[in-house]
């Protein structure tokens, strides 16, 4: 019976990018040859299960389960306004590098590091010199197309 919303689905994923880099994995020897496993982050690779229609993944994802079967496996490819949205300027913030150096307890900001807002959202220094510091607050996928590797393990 194929995948509907409300169906209960258990499923192995592997998510690549257009150049066919792994982000994330459900299975641990890909995350292994991948290079993303980490004692520190102490992360269960196992199969995901979620309820589709409740949004519990991105769009494209449920979008892509729907009509796919118990012990199918394919690929699904998912569009940047399915997954992460697309990069958008309006998410790159500047900042008075003396007033952030305040905001973050006195620590200089160094380009490539990260810091999380009030809000909660993560974002990237971009940028900084002596007057500005450049902060993107876009997820780290956002912008990219994304392709789902997905074997089916178990529909309800």
């Amino acid at each position: 019976m194929p995948i509907a919303t409300g169906d209960a689905v258990t499923f192995e994923y592997t998510g690549r990018l257009e150049d066919g880099t792994v982000f994330d994995t459900s299975r641990e020897v890909v995350a292994e040859e991948a290079g993303l496993t980490d004692a520190e982050l102490d992360r269960e690779y196992t199969p995901l299960t979620i309820d589709v229609g409740t949004h519990q993944v991105i769009e494209g994802m449920e979008n892509g389960l729907i009509g796919l079967e118990e012990g199918e496996a394919a690929t699904i490819e998912i569009p940047p306004e399915e997954a992460y949205g697309k990069w958008d300027e309006a998410d790159v913030q500047e900042f008075d590098t003396a007033e952030l150096e305040e905001m973050i307890g006195g620590q200089t900001p160094e380009e490539g590091g990260y810091l999380e807002a009030e809000n909660g959202r993560q974002g990237e220094i971009v940028h900084v010199d002596d007057e500005t510091t450049r902060v993107d607050f876009n997820h780290e996928l956002a912008g990219k197309p994304l392709a789902f590797d997905v074997e089916i393990l178990d529909v309800n």
